[in-house]
């Protein structure tokens, strides 16, 4: 509520307050001003009678407003009594003195808090009778003309103030509708603000859990790789008597560990693949595809097509990653004779390809990754992923593999 509603919220209350006590003053004086008006001392002591009565009945109901603060400014069976009580007292002083309809006034102010649902309709219509019998010169009416201007007066009365109770009550119903709203509103921004941090613990939950297994995946792909390299070179030396033939294998070997070593460094500090930190990656993937087909001993190609673009780096080592684990596989199960990678820049699409002669599997058939096994496809398959990538393979026993990996191209610049 802004400070200019507080301020016209208190001067209504006020209005309420001493309104009443007002207009019974004013009712009084014009009164003693009318004496002619009023027939005898009885008349004269009813009314000051009345008056006194009037003037307690507002000094009780002012001194219980207290009481009744707890529920607001809202209609109650004592504010009807109320309402009832002070309608009596001034249709018998108006019907003494007419001036007293300013008293009787009062009843337009204060009908929306006193008297209850369609009920404040009827008191308002009490007070119009008042009203429209004093403009009409004084209860009783006596003649035709009177009652045709009582009858005029009294529906321009009360169609004034049903009008204003209807505005009221319409704004009363926005009020109520702005506040429920607004209640609504901040319970939704407190649930919002308890989901949104349980979607940051859950998010950082994830991001720690995926950054493990991207760390884990990383591991593998360069320590255990080059330990394997490195373990065949040497089983090769320790079945070879010649010294010329162990001495090459065991120079490999070293290449083997000097590389899986800077691997390692990198991806501790979450770098780049240290093939890609001098070439692109089609130059990259040449590279590891020659390597691995001069220790493996098996018959390797590698292809480009499509017009080669510089990709973005989490682009280029994800795919190198794919090929080296398609690599480490194929070195290790398939028995294959022959191997051809395909890199394709297609539009949109970066594809990678792999295929071999080897033995070949059942995809539905594998079995579940040991805690001494690789990553295998659904490592490769969650790099791919990562990036908003696919990846397919198809595999037949004793036909081959084929395995495509499928990201976006992703610029280098973007």
């Amino acid at each position: 509520m802004t400070v200019v509603d507080t301020q016209l919220e208190r001067r209504l209350e006020q209005l309420h307050i001493w309104g009443p006590y007002a207009l019974l003053g004013v009712s009084a004086v014009l009164a003693v001003v009318s004496a002619d008006l009023m027939d005898g001392p009885a008349e004269w002591y009813t009314a000051g009678a009345l008056v006194g009565a009037a003037l307690v009945l507002q000094l009780w109901w002012h001194g219980t407003r207290y009481r009744r603060a707890d529920r607001g400014r809202s209609p109650s069976p004592a504010g009807a009594a109320y309402y009832a009580v002070r309608w009596a007292i001034a249709f018998v002083l108006t019907w003494i003195n007419p001036f007293f309809a300013f008293y009787a006034a009062t009843g337009y102010m204060d009908a929306d808090e006193l008297i209850p649902g369609m009920w404040r309709r009827l008191g308002l219509f009490a007070s119009a009778v008042i009203v429209a019998g004093a403009q009409v010169g004084g209860l009783p009416v006596t003649s035709t003309a009177q009652w045709l201007g009582f009858a005029g007066l009294l529906i321009v009365n009360f169609g004034l103030q049903a009008f204003v109770a209807h505005i009221t009550e319409q704004e009363e119903q926005r009020s109520r509708e702005r506040a429920q709203t607004i209640e609504a509103l901040r319970a939704a921004l407190d649930e919002n603000a308890a989901l949104h941090a349980q979607l940051l613990v859950q998010a950082r939950e994830a991001g720690v859990s995926d950054e493990r297994r991207r760390l884990a995946a990383e591991i593998h792909d360069t320590l255990a790789q080059g330990l394997t390299g490195i373990i065949a070179q040497l089983q090769v030396v320790a079945n070879r008597p010649d010294e010329v033939q162990a001495r090459e294998h065991v120079l490999r070997a070293m290449d083997l560990a000097r590389h899986s070593l800077g691997e390692a460094r990198h991806s501790v500090h979450n770098l780049a693949p240290v093939a890609l930190e001098h070439d692109g990656l089609p130059q990259a993937l040449r590279n590891t595809v020659a390597d691995w087909g001069e220790r493996t001993g098996i018959r390797a190609e590698f292809t480009v097509a499509g017009t080669t673009e510089q990709l973005h780096d989490e682009v280029s080592a994800t795919l190198l990653r794919i090929a080296q684990e398609a690599l480490s596989n194929a070195s290790r199960h398939a028995r294959a004779g022959r191997l051809g990678v395909t890199l394709t820049f297609l539009g949109s699409e970066v594809i990678l390809d792999i295929r071999d002669d080897g033995a070949g599997f059942d995809p539905l058939a594998l079995p579940a990754r040991s805690r001494t096994g690789g990553f295998g496809l659904d490592g490769m398959r969650a790099r791919a992923e990562r990036i908003a990538g696919s990846l397919t393979v198809e595999s037949e026993p004793g036909h081959g593999t084929a395995l495509s990996a499928r990201v976006p191209l992703v610029r280098h610049d973007q």
